[in-house]
């Protein structure tokens, strides 16, 4: 964040890197996202790498299984569900459009690498912060908390806002605990009147 050209006490982002892959920072409206681990917006072929829109997919998913029908699912807050073992065997998952190849969420899942040149547009827009604030992340996987690491070696200061304990804890200068909606935008609001 730093000085808005609207006046001189209006907060301002540079940049958004998330480790999330739902979109809502371009649905509020942010300019330059970097979506550290991929986007639920799309699948990939994994043998083609042909990219096809998630609504489009989700279409093709419903025609693939017309009788299909799970019941009501509870969902867990990362959108994962748990599913009756026959209702995961008569699922079929349609093929790449390209190729014929499996497809999968856009996302780097467990175990996977984040892209590396996704991961030098991050340090890019990295280099041009003043200070770095995460917010809603446990910093639990080391992609996301590398950023933290680097900040502190390099004298940045560090904001975290999040509900629960986070692995950049001890490296913050400031830590509110707290819900996301309710916190940025009264420290947006303290900001913009000085």
């Amino acid at each position: 964040m730093g000085p808005d050209p609207r006046g001189p006490a209006q907060p301002r982002a540079s940049g958004a890197g998330q480790d999330r892959e739902d979109g809502l920072h371009q649905a509020a409206g942010s300019l330059r996202v970097l979506e550290l681990h991929g986007s639920l917006a799309e699948a990939l072929c994994l043998d083609c790498g042909q990219r096809e829109a998630r609504d489009h997919l989700q279409d093709r998913l419903r025609e693939a299984n017309p009788e299909w029908n799970p019941g009501i699912i509870a969902f867990a807050p990362d959108g994962d569900a748990e599913l009756e073992r026959q209702s995961e065997s008569s699922f079929r998952v349609p093929p790449c459009l390209r190729c014929g190849g499996t497809l999968k969420p856009d996302v780097v899942f467990f175990g996977e690498s984040v892209p590396r040149e996704r991961v030098e547009a991050a340090w890019s827009l990295f280099s041009e912060a003043e200070r770095l604030l995460v917010v809603g992340s446990s910093l639990t996987v080391f992609s996301g908390f590398r950023f933290v690491e680097r900040a502190v070696r390099l004298g940045m200061p560090v904001a975290i806002v999040n509900r629960g304990p986070t692995r950049g804890d001890p490296n913050a200068a400031i830590r509110i605990e707290g819900s996301l909606s309710e916190v940025l935008p009264a420290v947006s609001e303290a900001l913009a009147s000085g």
